[in-house]
């Protein structure tokens, strides 16, 4: 896929949506912060309760180290021409963000003193690369994925924490299909539980979701019941241990409408069925809360599943992008116009 195209996709059909994002729901709601910022937060790292991490547009990282009351801008100044679509973090001090496009723009840095310095640990140089997304399987080994060159998606992987990347062999990759891709929407079409790793892709239908079991060497694929398209597919995954998964997406041009926009998988991605209630509206990022409990977001609003994916209710029409949540029970959502909130209930 182009890169101008891609980055088009990404800017499309911006939606204006009234209010706060607070409104009646199940006992839930959004929190809005103060970020003092008008970026574009696609890229969301909460570390617990006090701490998180936001990456997005113009090169801008925020970080908060008081549960969001303050937000101090750490981005690195060298980066203020590209776009951060995913951040990984490890606590306060330590993070690792993705930049998108093809060529040099899909580039990591890391920093070791939250964020006063940065080192640009990987640049592409391969001209139809495309990086979309990361995900660390613990604090040393992580992987980034790109869009296909030639024909097959590319694993980038680190052993020492995003300080060095190599680029895995494609040997071990199914064949991406003709105009498949990843979408760079928040930092989840790529995820992972211990050693297993899934990523999710659209640009053609079906979409599909790729999982591997061994880090990230050797790959299969599943078709999935989300519908794909030109703009269409899974954007986001979250997964509870190697078993239970969650899929969502839709359509970015068509946000108000997303038939089968979600599913589920009870085998670590094998199998997926189409939620028996599904939120109905494109959704750009998933998230496990607590036990079977998730939370789905995108430009129209936000939904809760209390049964594992099956059934979606709406509880906030707020616009976000990504939503992460945290081992000490908080929940996190970023997006557009410097919005970063928490969730409350």
């Amino acid at each position: 896929m182009t890169s101008h195209r891609k980055l088009s996709i990404a800017v499309l059909a911006l939606v204006v949506v009234g209010g706060t994002g607070f409104t009646s729901g199940p006992g839930l709601s959004w929190q809005l912060t103060d970020t003092g910022s008008t970026a574009r937060f696609r890229g969301l790292a909460p570390v617990n309760a006090k701490v998180a991490w936001a990456a997005g547009s113009a090169g801008t990282v925020l970080r908060t180290v008081d549960g969001g009351r303050t937000w101090a801008s750490v981005g690195p100044p060298e980066a203020a021409a590209l776009q951060f679509r995913d951040i990984e973090a490890f606590d306060s001090r330590h993070a690792v963000a993705l930049t998108i496009g093809n060529g040099p723009d899909s580039r990591v840095y890391a920093t070791s003193d939250g964020g006063a310095s940065w080192t640009e640990t990987f640049r592409n140089d391969e001209p139809t690369a495309f990086y979309d997304c990361m995900t660390f399987l613990d604090r040393r080994h992580g992987l980034a994925l790109s869009d296909p060159v030639d024909g097959r998606f590319r694993i980038l992987a680190t052993r020492d924490g995003g300080r060095t990347w190599q680029t895995r062999p494609t040997d071990g990759m199914p064949a991406a299909l003709p105009g498949e891709f990843a979408f760079a929407a928040s930092g989840t079409c790529l995820v992972s539980a211990g050693r297993h790793a899934w990523f999710a892709t659209g640009g053609e239908a079906p979409s599909r979701v790729f999982a591997s079991k061994d880090g990230g060497w050797t790959w299969s694929v599943t078709d999935s019941p989300v519908p794909g398209g030109p703009s269409a597919g899974i954007y986001s995954l979250a997964f509870r241990g190697p078993g239970q998964g969650i899929a969502v997406g839709g359509d970015y041009n068509t946000e108000t409408s997303a038939p089968d926009g979600a599913a589920v998988t009870r085998d670590g991605g094998r199998h997926w069925t189409v939620a028996k209630k599904v939120p109905g509206e494109y959704r750009s990022g998933v998230a496990w809360w607590r036990g079977r409990t998730a939370l789905a977001v995108g430009p129209t609003g936000s939904d809760v599943s209390w049964n594992g994916g099956v059934t979606w209710r709406r509880f906030d029409t707020g616009s976000f992008d990504a939503v992460a949540c945290t081992p000490d029970g908080s929940c996190w959502a970023s997006g557009r116009d410097g919005r970063i909130a928490r969730l409350k209930r």
